[in-house]
């Protein structure tokens, strides 16, 4: 295994494919993750050498490591005769024999990456993918969106990203359409203007992200595109309307996991003929599976298959689905049923196939001996504060097990404004924080993914916890 610390750029792809074609394992770390969490990757993953730049070391503010090499010395020894003499064999010599020549022999069910989790519950684990479940995972996404030479993917999500690894480097290369990079998913105005520039059609990119756009993104900016899809957290429905108003623009929202490598479903532009009408974008839900991919309902105690409309636990079971948890087998076994991957989100499955997501076990609260959704209060704070955002979590309480603790982006509001409003929503008692238990906050942390850090805000909670205590 080659470690890879590189953002979305050109310099991170093509490192990605040199390493593949060498017969090694690219694992691109976390570099947003911090220190501990990098490191423990690195020695799971038994690394010796890490590709990276002086350059980006410098930019991103991080410490060399040992086995560290550099692309800059790197590119030093491909003088003018060898550039010359390596394009002349690429359009001159058979595929076939530059295959034979340079390419080393991997079965499909070798191991492609290790991706790890982002960790924003726990320490990262490592999720292996075969080249099987990237290259399925391509084949059903390509099923449902017709590209051509002439597309174009804006590329901001980073690498060590499974939406970033699999949708904006793979895909792009396997369906045969051109890529562009920005190493800051949240540099707004050189996004656009990139966008704009190279005639972008898909974007990828989170409903945090995309909300950040909004302010320094123009309408003529984003003129081309045709497919801009959401992922990797809960598409916010105030960021959908204002997507709708400013651009013209439908948010299509899919859903995936990393071990799922990672794409799922997503939803899709309705399809008009005439007076004939095919619905493929439901608002709230993340679409139906993509093709080769099947989901199904089951109930979390008893495990019995629930039926359309039901709610329960969200399994998955296709090509995609991961080799394993890097050397741990226990939880590999844990996660799997049958065959089928445990999501571990709670949703329900429509008489079309259309997912809709409404929490995550590990979401809950069990308050007065009753299961509390965060997710859920979440949706209504977010309704009441607007376009901003907010996170839930629970500490130990004496007296009923759990207390809830909300910080939200406060876009004027105070916690005695939003605490009545909630009062006055169709949320039960039980489930509305205490006001005192409501912190605005100028900004939610988020993952280098674009996910709000769950494991950050729950050191919050605590940290506030324990100093009115």
């Amino acid at each position: 295994m080659v470690g890879v610390i590189l953002p979305a750029s050109v310099g991170g792809a093509l490192t990605n494919i040199a390493i593949l074609l060498a017969g090694k394992v690219p694992v691109n770390l976390n570099f947003t993750s911090g220190a501990e969490a990098m490191v423990s990757a690195i020695d799971q993953c038994g690394i010796k050498t890490i590709l990276t730049s002086r350059v980006f070391l410098s930019k991103a503010n991080l410490e060399n490591v040992d086995g560290m090499v550099f692309l800059e010395e790197i590119r030093k020894t491909f003088d003018a005769p060898k550039k010359l003499l390596t394009a002349l064999k690429a359009f001159l010599l058979p595929a076939r024999w530059l295959t034979q020549r340079y390419v080393k022999t991997l079965k499909p069910t070798d191991l492609a990456t290790v991706i790890f989790s982002s960790g924003s519950t726990a320490m990262p684990k490592g999720v292996m993918l075969s080249h099987h479940n990237i290259v399925s995972n391509v084949e059903g996404i390509t099923q449902v969106i017709k590209f051509t030479p002439k597309d174009r993917i804006m590329g901001v999500l980073p690498l060590f990203h499974s939406f970033g690894f699999t949708g904006t480097l793979w895909l792009p290369l396997l369906a045969g359409f051109g890529a562009v990079y920005h190493p800051s998913p949240t540099d707004a105005k050189t996004i656009g203007e990139t966008i704009q520039k190279y005639q972008a059609t898909l974007f990828i990119s989170t409903s945090t992200f995309y909300a950040g756009y909004l302010r320094r993104c123009t309408k003529e900016e984003f003129a081309s595109l045709r497919y801009v899809i959401a992922g990797a957290e809960k598409l916010r429905e105030p960021v959908v309307k204002a997507y709708q108003e400013k651009y013209g623009i439908t948010i299509l929202e899919g859903y995936g996991c990393t071990e799922l490598a990672p794409v799922v479903s997503v939803n899709m532009p309705d399809v008009i003929d005439g007076e004939e009408k095919q619905i493929c974008n439901k608002s709230g839900t993340v679409g139906p599976p993509i093709p080769g991919v099947a989901v199904k309902i089951i109930d979390p105690d008893t495990e019995r298959t629930l039926t359309a409309g039901e709610e329960g636990l969200l399994l998955i079971k296709g090509p995609n689905v991961m080799l394993g948890y890097l050397n741990q087998p226990v939880l590999t076994e844990q996660s799997m049923r049958g065959g089928w991957y445990i999501t571990g989100d709670i949703a329900t499955v429509d008489e079309d196939s259309f997912i809709r997501i409404t929490d995550r076990i590990s979401r809950f609260s069990k308050i007065g001996g009753e299961m509390v959704p965060h997710m859920r209060i979440e949706e209504v704070i977010n309704e009441v504060i607007g376009s901003a955002a907010s996170a839930v979590t629970a500490v130990p309480d004496a007296h009923r097990g759990e207390k809830l603790i909300g910080f939200y982006s406060h876009n004027g509001m105070t916690r005695e404004e939003l605490w009545n409003k909630l009062n006055h929503s169709n949320l039960p008692k039980l489930w509305i924080p205490k006001r005192e238990n409501l912190h605005p906050v100028d900004v939610l942390p988020v993952l280098g993914t674009g996910k709000v850090d769950l494991k950050k805000i729950k050191a919050m909670a605590l940290e506030r916890e324990q100093s009115h205590a």
